[in-house]
């Protein structure tokens, strides 16, 4: 008698357990689908061509999110490289071009992770504080394991890293390069090489034109 009791109570423990998982399982929320154009960041760079970065937001999700939000305000745009060590990286960001500037957005907590500032790396520069990131970051050329656990890594060039390359060297350089566009790519905005002037249509010039009278 008492073994089926227990049987009984087993059974009605089980079936509620698994009615109360099926409607946690209906009532959890959905998380929305990013598309992987949303954490891609281009930058079209003075030296030829573009730069494709890949966002790491799971890894650095607030200072992805800094990167975006300025990327699509037209921070970046025009913004030179002002400190490039051969060898070593290449740092922007800054709107003053001294290395002293940044955005009016407050500066971030740090989001140090495991990621090796390995070739490509982009990480954010800051002052001494950990929790000084703003807007500047850096590229590097080759490793640089001394910066593990030192600085945000938030991204990693896939594409165009000869652009990088030709960065004009200096503290600053003489003839900065630049960005001429930052965007992500999920805007789809065309890339904009340097020296490009825009294509307006013109109605041709006639014979009547060029004789007609000038109006003081």
């Amino acid at each position: 008698m008492l073994h089926k009791f227990f049987l009984t109570l087993s059974a009605l423990l089980l079936v509620s357990a698994s009615a109360h998982a099926q409607e946690t399982e209906e009532q959890a929320p959905v998380a929305a689908s990013v598309p992987v154009e949303e954490n891609i960041l281009h930058l079209d760079l003075s030296t030829g061509g573009r730069v494709t970065i890949q966002l790491f937001p799971t890894m650095a999700p607030n200072h992805v999110e800094r990167i975006k939000t300025l990327a699509r305000q037209g921070f970046y745009d025009g913004i030179v490289f002002h400190r490039v060590i051969e060898g070593f990286m290449a740092q922007t960001g800054d709107p003053t071009g001294t290395g002293t500037g940044s955005s009016e957005l407050p500066d971030l907590k740090a989001e140090f992770g495991k990621f090796p500032h390995l070739r490509g790396v982009v990480s954010m520069a800051r002052a001494n504080s950990e929790d000084s990131a703003n807007s500047q970051f850096f590229i590097v050329f080759y490793p640089r394991f001394a910066l593990d656990g030192k600085y945000t890594v938030f991204g990693r060039v896939t594409s165009g890293m000869e652009y990088v390359d030709a960065i004009e060297r200096g503290e600053p350089p003489v003839n900065p390069s630049r960005i001429v566009q930052a965007s992500i790519a999920a805007d789809n905005k065309p890339p904009v090489l340097p020296g490009a002037r825009p294509n307006f249509s013109e109605a041709p010039i006639t014979l009547d034109d060029l004789n007609a009278p000038i109006n003081p």
